[in-house]
């Protein structure tokens, strides 16, 4: 095959940011247009705060268990060929689970989930593989553009609900739109000269690497709180008074504060010894920021929101990071994004369910709060160790 030119390589690496921005923006829709209309889709179909629950619950469990299907796709088919697939079944999942009833919107949503984890743990090997000198930089940019695009759903779907005459089905399937162009923008990607690279059976198990292990752990408590903020955070809110469509944008205002800082946190991060303070600091905001919401006088709700897209944006982010920097090749960030994720996020799926299951039995937030405190704990004290200076598979 010729080499390709440093004009060919320029004109791939810029199609390739361009494609991992499109499909980024889609791997939050499907989780956060549901949560702003949960209160109607429950008295609807009706489903009671457990099964409110189970739905929030079952696309974060079908991240985890979907992701090690991953690296399996990448041998067979290479990286881009299998985000592509796994884009046009995201798309036909959220066109379809609307208008199915209840088992088409559990089935749908599970379905979702799944695409989201696989195509999730394909782009840290990507970013580390096509851009290793700007791994941090490239992590935080596709990372703010996913909190986008969750931050637009979250504000947009109860607006579009009332926009289609009450009706919340539209205003869900309305989210595969964005699923179409990237699926497009992808295809047209494959049809040039660029040529997957295929990753190569693993050898050494990361099961055994007590730093992965440390990762998967940051990972997975930090998701939980974030996709318990996707479920629960409007339905909390509007217990606490706050009008629907309120609601749904506090939500939407959290997720955007996280865009600037998925960005800035991982760049802070790469400019110091290690990534151990910055860790600190955006769990910090992280449990201020659920505490007031929960506990707070309700007239200051935006300003812990804000807080609280701070700290999630930058911990989301950084445990992105911790994937391509703890890694010293794209085949071993591929690996450690498959096991971490998929360990993290079957883990991050207990969050919503177990809110779903306080919220019903103690009819009040209060002990939620308290079980969320110490979820940001061990969050912590995991990314302590997550955030020392070191590879996998080096001990």
């Amino acid at each position: 095959m010729t080499p390709r030119t440093p004009v060919q390589h320029h004109r791939n690496a810029i199609m390739m940011f361009v494609g991992m921005m499109l499909v980024a923006l889609n791997l939050r829709p499907a989780l956060t247009s549901v949560g702003p209309i949960l209160k109607t889709i429950g008295d609807n179909l009706p489903l009671s705060s457990v099964g409110q629950g189970v739905l929030t619950t079952l696309p974060v469990l079908l991240l985890g268990l979907a992701a090690p299907i991953a690296p399996r796709a990448a041998r067979r088919l290479g990286m881009e060929r299998s985000v592509l697939l796994v884009l046009i079944i995201l798309g036909l999942a959220i066109v379809a689970r609307p208008y199915l009833g209840v088992s088409g919107l559990f089935l749908g949503t599970a379905v979702a989930g799944g695409c989201i984890g696989i195509i999730s743990v394909l782009l840290p090997g990507i970013v580390k593989r096509d851009f290793p000198e700007s791994a941090s930089l490239m992590t935080g940019i596709y990372t703010a553009t996913l909190c986008a695009g969750a931050a637009i759903a979250a504000g947009s779907t109860e607006p579009l609900r009332m926009f289609f005459n009450g009706s919340w089905q539209p205003a869900l399937a309305i989210w595969a739109i964005p699923a179409v162009v990237a699926v497009l923008v992808w295809w047209f990607q494959l049809g040039g000269k660029y040529v997957p690279t295929e990753l190569p059976a693993a050898e050494k198990s990361l099961f055994k690497d007590k730093l992965a292990w440390q990762i998967a752990l940051f990972m997975g408590l930090q998701s939980s709180l974030a996709y318990t903020v996707f479920g629960w955070l409007p339905t909390i809110l509007q217990d606490r008074g706050v009008e629907p469509v309120q609601a749904g944008l506090a939500l939407s205002v959290s997720i955007m504060v996280q865009v600037p800082a998925a960005i800035a946190a991982p760049w802070i991060a790469s400019k110091m010894r290690d990534q151990r303070f910055m860790i600190t600091l955006v769990m910090l905001a992280t449990a201020m920021g659920l505490g007031g919401s929960i506990y707070a006088p309700i007239e200051s709700a935006w300003l812990w929101v804000a807080v609280l897209g701070l700290g999630q944006g930058g911990s989301f982010s950084i445990a992105l990071t911790l994937l391509a920097v703890r890694a010293r090749d794209a085949q071993t960030a591929a690996r450690l994004s498959g096991m971490a994720q998929s360990l993290g996020y079957t883990m991050a799926a207990i969050g919503p369910l177990l809110m779903g299951i306080l919220h019903e039995q103690f009819d009040s937030w209060n002990v939620a709060g308290g079980v969320l405190g110490l979820i940001a704990l061990g969050a912590l004290i995991a990314g302590l160790g997550a955030g020392r200076r070191r590879y996998v598979l080096d001990q």
